[in-house]
């Protein structure tokens, strides 16, 4: 014999808050209860920053040993990594918050993680450009690519912007012959240009660019010394391609906005910052190195909107002084716990179904509320 009983149609208020009390009970618990997860390629980031943190000391004390004044008002954490705002090799305005914002070796950790997720292992080749207006971000490429074993080839561009590598006794080469001759990295730039406008440094004095000429001539490289953009252009894809051979370039790294690199204001807008691995929309007849390495099909690295990059990864804005090795978001972060939040999308659900489908609210609570007079529940 079937037992016959009388439930609600209706669920009860008191159901209700019950059941909103417990499912808000445990959303506070998923939300606190979070866990740390170490990001892929710990270890390779961390030894990537430590290298890079060597570097930029050694800067420091070779702007030290020239007798360069530091200026603490502009380089808060003292690092000899932030230029002068105004030089006779300065080739435009720089953002002085991007500038210090560079100023942390975990930014190698960044550009580990950019590298690997290309697939960049090992002997493999990667292209790079760079220039005078990131000196910080350039150690944080040189860095990843010395722990990854990877085999760059480098183009630099001599001159930079505001606040960069723009002293003409201690320029970008200068820097990078200083830690290959410590020690540090094993390679550094094959060729080098003037930068700037038209990679001719239009817009400098004359002075200015006899300079310029002649740190590239101390530094031993090739010079690459174009008539105009486009010789630019395809003058740096004849070196990327004669040194890489008749093995693949796995990547191209950018560092700041090199006109020829990007491709003018219009190509650096483009492209996204960080890992670009098709071309993006609207580049159309745009010709630079990166348009042609991304249709070539080579993932392109853009390092470029620096405050965007750091809080991307966790990486303070403007450090007021030198940022830890290992510190931020790209080497462990705070994350839900999967099984956690599982288990609690399974309780409300059966909370749900044990309160509205089946009577167990009705009588868990039994006797808990009063019910108004009224007409009878239909029989279930």
């Amino acid at each position: 014999m079937k037992r016959i009983y009388w439930r609600p149609q209706k669920v009860s208020r008191i159901e209700l808050i019950v059941i909103a009390l417990i499912s808000l009970a445990l959303l506070v618990a998923v939300e606190t209860l979070q866990i740390t997860e170490v990001q892929p390629w710990h270890a390779e980031k961390l030894e990537a920053s430590r290298l890079a943190r060597r570097a930029m000391e050694q800067i420091r004390l070779e702007r030290e040993r020239l007798d360069l004044e530091i200026d603490l008002t502009t380089d808060p954490t003292g690092s000899g990594l932030i230029g002068v705002a105004m030089s006779e090799v300065t080739t435009n305005t720089g953002h002085i918050d991007s500038k210090q914002t560079t100023i942390n070796p975990n930014f190698a950790a960044v550009v580990v993680h950019y590298l690997k997720k290309a697939g960049v292992e090992a002997g493999d080749v990667v292209a790079v450009g760079c220039s005078g207006s990131f000196p910080a971000l350039n150690v944080a490429v040189y860095a990843a690519l010395q722990t990854l074993k990877a085999e760059p080839v480098i183009i630099a561009s001599v001159s930079g912007s505001q606040w960069g590598a723009n002293d003409p006794r201690l320029m970008w080469p200068d820097m990078e012959k200083l830690l290959l001759d410590k020690g540090l990295f094993t390679f550094r730039s094959v060729a080098a240009s003037r930068g700037g406008i038209e990679d001719r440094a239009l817009g400098i004095t004359r002075d200015g660019r006899q300079k310029l000429d002649a740190v590239i001539e101390r530094s031993g490289v090739l010079a690459i010394k174009p008539k105009d953009y486009a010789q630019s252009v395809a003058d740096r894809m004849a070196v990327y391609t004669e040194r890489a051979g008749d093995r693949p370039v796995k990547a191209y790294v950018n560092v700041g906005g090199g006109t020829t690199s990007v491709g003018t204001r219009v190509g650096k807008q483009l492209f996204r910052p960080g890992l670009n691995r098709s071309a993006p929309a609207g580049l159309g007849d745009v010709d630079s190195v990166m348009s042609r390495f991304i249709h070539q099909g080579t993932p392109v690295i853009h390092l470029v909107k620096i405050p965007e990059l750091a809080r991307r990864f966790g990486l303070p804005l403007q450090p007021t002084e030198m940022p830890k090795v290992g510190d931020g978001e790209i080497f462990a972060r705070r994350a839900h716990n999967r099984w956690l939040a599982g288990l609690a999308v399974v309780l409300i659900v059966g909370l749900l179904y044990g309160f509205i489908r089946r009577d167990l609210g009705l009588r868990m609570l039994k006797g808990l509320g009063r019910r108004s007079p009224g007409a009878p529940e239909p029989m279930v």
